[in-house]
């Protein structure tokens, strides 16, 4: 069954009824107070929830007090933040996302244990507590205040990433930040996504999972994963309806939604990477299996090399095939065929005869798509990335200065 979802002009995490969102400047990191730097994500009824969370073992302390506050399954509100990412910050650090989640509950007038965290920027720093306390009770909840949480979360982002797409009676929004970091399995990644539609939980999860897999999970700037990575769901069921469950008729047509969102969040997220002049889009064909499609196609949208190929217009199209066949994906050099930019240039084993130039002025764009179709079977996956380039180099040199 097709997506009947359509993008909302202007959509983003409040599009859905009943979620407001507020943010201030703070000034966590920044005593000037320069930027929005502090926010709250708010339903005004209960919500089922869902979440996935960095993959490394160094867990920022709001990942490990939402691993256990969702164990509920239920969620109304998010407190976030840029600047600190209250990474390795010990028993303070916990102290201080718990307290956050305290003021939070108490501003909204929830319960402590329905209010998560989320907090993206440098690992270490401990939070400047009486600035947040003081902060807190002056954030405003509003369905416009969805544009300005996007940007209280932005830390090396340059443009702000939302959406929001309508399905039937409801709708589906989100947010996400992370161009530094950024590496499957997830990154300095957050994301919200909220929905009016009534789901049930455990289909939620699953849905959840099947969307990261084909989104924020098939992207790279860099080849590092943050601790801090956390993409979160709440559906609050305020379009009304049945529910919808993994059995029912609207499952498949809420996951091809999700599905929608996401991938749009990640390529957008990829396209800002750090340093970034364009987006890379890896497609890899006829493989053997989905695991091994997804292997290829992120081993190539992961690599150094290519990324600097692609940065500097040369289409050296031995660094593709290098990487696929070091990705642990099974390949047969043989029947390999590359293409860049719809410009066949390797097949059967050897190289095609090309004009080097239009390959060359083809990499030149702000797009570009590279595609290994491996011949030994019928599993497809895309990826997405970005170029590597000498300014990633300088912001992250001078990232804590």
């Amino acid at each position: 069954m097709k997506s009947e979802a359509s993008f909302i002009p202007d959509g983003g995490v409040t599009s859905p009824k009943g979620f407001l969102a507020g943010a201030v400047k703070a000034g966590i990191k920044y005593a000037d107070k320069r930027r929005l730097d502090l926010g709250i994500l708010f339903s005004e009824a209960p919500c089922t929830a869902a979440a996935v969370f960095t993959t490394n073992l160094v867990k920022a302390a709001p990942v490990l007090l939402d691993q256990q506050r969702l164990k509920s399954g239920k969620a109304r509100a998010v407190v976030m933040n840029s600047g600190y990412a209250n990474a390795c910050t010990g028993a303070q650090g916990m102290a201080d996302a718990i307290e956050m989640t305290e003021m939070t509950a108490r501003h909204t007038g929830v319960s402590t244990e329905d209010v998560l965290a989320a907090s993206t920027g440098v690992i270490g720093p401990v939070f400047p507590m009486e600035r947040i306390r003081t902060a807190i009770p002056k954030i405003k909840l509003t369905v416009e205040g969805g544009h300005d949480i996007e940007r209280a979360i932005m830390t090396t982002d340059t443009v702000p990433k939302e959406a929001a797409v309508k399905v039937g009676d409801y709708t589906i929004g989100g947010i996400s930040k992370g161009v530094g970091m950024l590496h499957p399995d997830m990154a300095t990644l957050l994301c919200f996504l909220t929905t009016d539609a009534n789901i049930e939980a455990g289909f939620l999860k699953q849905a959840l999972r099947k969307a990261m897999d084909i989104s924020f999970n098939m992207i790279s700037v860099d080849g590092d994963g943050s601790t801090n990575d956390t993409v979160l769901i709440m559906a609050n069921g305020m379009a009304g309806g049945k529910q919808i469950t993994k059995s029912s008729k609207m499952a498949d047509i809420f996951q091809d939604a999700l599905n929608k969102i996401c991938i749009y969040l990640a390529k957008e997220n990829a396209r800002d990477g750090e340093g970034a002049t364009k987006l890379i889009e890896v497609t890899v064909s006829g493989a053997a299996n989905l695991k091994d499609a997804r292997l290829a196609a992120r081993t190539i949208v992961g690599s150094s090399l290519v990324k600097t190929a692609v940065h500097g217009c040369d289409p050296n199209w031995g660094r593709v095939i290098a990487a696929a066949g070091r990705s642990g994906a099974m390949m047969e050099p043989d029947k390999v065929e590359l293409e860049i930019g719809g410009v066949t240039l390797f097949k059967d084993g050897a190289p095609v005869p090309f004009e080097e130039k239009e390959v060359a002025k083809y990499l030149g764009g702000k797009e570009v798509s590279i595609a290994l179709n491996l011949h030994l079977g019928r599993a497809k996956a895309m990826a997405w990335g970005c170029d590597l380039s000498a300014e990633y180099v300088k912001i992250n040199a001078e990232y804590t200065t």
